[in-house]
């Protein structure tokens, strides 16, 4: 019973060493905010770039390809699918999480500047209420000088 339920059991994904070590060089670039992510996603094109470290990853989704770039050499192949898939889900869990990040920063920001405007309006709303009172009072006590 037991042998017929691992073979449904899903395969660990097994690596060669270069795809290891790339997928580590990529995994360590996106680990470091300056690095630059950008995608087009309808040419099937996704981009690392680290000015600091003077490297750039190329990835071509479609055609299955990675180009890793530095200052002396740029080398492009072609690699698994599943591999290929993999690198990508990595960038792009990566860059969902930068988007998050900036838009609970956005969030936070129009937040306090609402409840800044909203202290600023009651403050401005007691300050009149305080000189309409002024004006009332002192238009009681004329009256009453006045009827004197």
């Amino acid at each position: 019973m037991f042998s017929k339920l691992n073979i449904f059991r899903k395969k660990p994904k097994v690596y060669t060493k270069i795809e290891n070590h790339i997928f580590g060089i990529i995994t360590e670039l996106l680990k470091v905010s300056s690095t630059d992510i950008n995608v087009d996603e309808l040419g099937g094109k996704y981009y690392l770039s680290n000015e600091e470290q003077h490297f750039k990853v190329t990835i071509l989704s479609n055609d299955y390809v990675i180009r890793l770039t530095n200052t002396r050499d740029s080398v492009a192949e072609k690699y698994d699918k599943v591999f290929v898939e993999d690198v990508l889900k990595a960038v792009k869990e990566e860059k969902h999480r930068r988007m998050e990040l900036v838009y609970d920063s956005i969030t936070n920001s129009i937040e306090k500047m609402a409840e800044r405007l909203h202290n600023t309006l009651i403050e401005s709303n007691e300050q009149e209420n305080q000189a309409v009172r002024r004006l009332e009072t002192s238009e009681i006590e004329n009256k009453k000088a006045n009827s004197n």
